[in-house]
C-alpha cells in the first residue's frame, strides 16, 4: 500500500473548481439582494 506524502496530490482542478463556485455564489447573492432592495423600494 502506497503511503500518502501530505502535499503532493495535483489540486489544480478542484481550485478551478471552488472558484468558479465562489464566482457564481457572490453572483447569486448579490442579485438577490438586489431584487430584495427593489421589491422593498417599489412595494407599495
Amino acid at each position: 500500500m502506497a503511503e500518502h506524502k501530505h502535499g503532493s496530490m495535483d489540486i489544480s482542478e478542484q481550485e478551478k473548481t471552488f472558484d468558479g463556485f465562489m464566482r457564481w455564489s457572490i453572483r447569486v447573492a448579490v442579485a438577490s439582494i438586489g431584487i430584495i432592495i427593489f421589491l422593498a423600494i417599489f412595494n407599495s
